[in-house]
């Protein structure tokens, strides 16, 4: 696809609600790295094994933010992050419009049916809002190998 984004590109700046409605924008976290990740579904096996795995490397990323960001409404996301003591905001991409800024809201296909939804995706956003590395179709225990390679140079 050519509209992918690549490193080097300015990230998408939004603001979204988290789980505790509270908005949070990348642009209030501009100084600091961000890891993005887009995931389809909170409380799903995929899903779940990617945030834990990213909750489990939180001591070792020092003052990287960890944004989740998925179509599910703010109180599925604070049910998952209350299941799981997760301890990092996830965002609530209703609309899609973030997803598709990003390029992970793209056709699927299961069981022959297609549908829209969410390709499972992450973004290193550098301190100056550029993009540092992108992952797109991530497996879900790479997000937290690839974020700790990348960041231990």
């Amino acid at each position: 696809m050519s509209d992918r984004l690549k490193p080097g590109d300015q990230a998408p700046g939004f603001t979204l609600p988290d789980q505790s409605g509270h908005d949070v924008s990348l642009s209030s976290l501009r100084g600091r790295r961000v890891l993005v990740y887009f995931y389809p579904k909170a409380d799903t096996p995929g899903c779940t094994a990617q945030a834990c795995a990213l909750r489990d490397a939180l001591p070792s990323v020092g003052t990287t933010a960890v944004l989740g960001v998925s179509p599910d409404p703010p109180k599925r996301q604070a049910a998952f992050d209350t299941k799981y003591s997760l301890g990092f905001p996830l965002l609530s991409d209703t609309d899609h419009a973030v997803a598709e800024a990003y390029g992970v809201w793209v056709q699927k296909s299961m069981y022959g049916r297609t549908y829209m939804g969410i390709e499972r995706s992450a973004f290193l956003v550098g301190e100056d809002g550029k993009l540092e590395d992108v992952w797109y179709k991530v497996a879900p225990k790479a997000t937290a190998e690839n974020l700790l390679k990348v960041l231990a140079g």
